[in-house]
């Protein structure tokens, strides 16, 4: 045997960092154990680089999980203003962007280096490139314990954090290793799907819009009772921009994505003058007070009526505040900013996020059913999860 401690932990990212962190503090022997060449990999790029650490307005309601009840547990007792306090001790200047969102004024690195310093500061032990082949455990005399497998190298303790995180962002090194421990140890899963992701159009779709990409309006855009109004952005596969990442977790492929391209604006009431001109060319001009020029003269090339009389003119507009696009997919994992599904919440338990099959297992961060909305809330999902099971192992 290689080494022996109090716990390990898979996945140097912003939950098992913080896991980490956590139970070094209360005089836990922890390792940490990651797979990529560097730790935190994905709260680098996070943000633009600036890394949106948290959110100021984080509540239950903005997270999706098929118990919606679970998180409410971690994020009462980790908020953004203990994440802000620490951010603070550490010097880092930070700023509120929109919604609530907390950015930091430099690079994302610093998040990442006070993490390690606290880290360090702890006792935690952090090593990477390490290749797990293996999960085993075994029963002593004095109890069980979990032994991970590297090659040559073996690595036991009582306690096992999985912080392996979700499949979004393979070129990052994400894997499924998370989702098949679980399985291994018999616990459930909600199946996973893309979340916060671009859609891609319909080849019908696509010719009409694509050669409109960099076009971008604020819109609500909505599914079956959920709605987020935001920016929506043309792509040259489809649509995306934050509206449309939002709504992506909520959707299911056959579902229409309804969007009102015109919030509290009513578009046809000048032609509704009865003095007016009422033709294409004068509703180019009243729509393009309101959307992109562009993007007011295709939709329109595409959808005016074919009389220009009040009932017409009501359809008109009814349709802006309502058009339907029925996506064909979307861009998949490779674009998904976080993976929807996971390890099922009642496997788990929301005090401590230990399983309640299997004591000493612990799995924290994205590779759990609790999926944030965009704009920081799943980095406190991450601190908050992290923090529960560092206060248990």
């Amino acid at each position: 045997m290689n080494a022996a401690y109090d716990a390990i932990i898979l996945g140097a990212g912003a939950a098992g960092l913080m896991c980490a962190m956590e139970a070094g503090r209360r005089g836990r022997r922890v390792v940490v154990l990651e797979r990529a060449e560097r730790i935190g990999k994905k709260i680098l790029i996070s943000g633009g680089g600036r890394c949106n650490f948290t959110n100021l307005h984080c509540r239950p309601e903005n997270f999706i999980s098929a118990n919606p009840h679970f998180a409410k547990s971690a994020l009462a007792r980790y908020t953004p203003a203990d994440f802000i306090s620490l951010v603070e001790k550490h010097g880092i200047a930070y700023h509120e962007k929109t919604l609530g969102q907390l950015f930091c004024d430099g690079p994302a690195q610093q998040i990442v280096t006070m993490l390690e310093s606290e880290c360090s500061t702890a006792g935690v032990q952090i090593l990477t490139n390490i290749k797990i082949d293996r999960i085993t455990r075994e029963t002593e005399a004095d109890g069980a314990r979990f032994i991970a497998h590297a090659g040559e190298r073996k690595f036991a303790a009582a306690s096992l954090v999985v912080a392996t995180g979700g499949l979004s962002i393979p070129k990052m090194g994400a894997t499924g290793f998370g989702y098949e421990l679980a399985r291994q140890f018999g616990l459930k899963i909600i199946e996973t799907r893309p979340a916060l992701v671009p859609f891609t159009f319909t080849q019908e779709d696509a010719a009409h819009f694509c050669d409109l990409a960099g076009v971008s309006a604020e819109v609500v855009a909505s599914i079956e009772g959920q709605h987020f109004r935001e920016k929506m952005l043309i792509t040259h596969k489809g649509l995306s921009g934050p509206a449309i990442l939002q709504i992506s977790s909520y959707w299911k492929a056959g579902l229409p994505v309804v969007m009102d391209l015109a919030p509290e604006r009513e578009l046809t009431t000048t032609l509704r003058d009865p003095k007016a001109r009422r033709d294409l060319a004068t509703a180019k001009i009243a729509f393009r007070a309101a959307l992109p020029g562009r993007l007011a003269d295709r939709w329109l090339e595409l959808y005016s009526p074919q009389s220009w009389n009040n009932h017409a003119l009501s359809e008109l507009e009814h349709k802006i505040h309502r058009w339907e696009i029925f996506p064909a997919g979307t861009e998949g994992y490779a674009k998904a900013e976080v993976t929807a599904g996971g390890v099922d919440t009642n496997e788990l338990s929301a005090k401590t996020m230990e399983s309640r099959k299997v004591p000493g297992l612990y799995f924290i961060g994205e590779v759990v059913d609790v999926t944030g909305h965009l704009g920081g809330f799943n980095f406190q999902w991450a601190w908050a999860s992290g923090h529960s099971a560092g206060l248990a192992v």
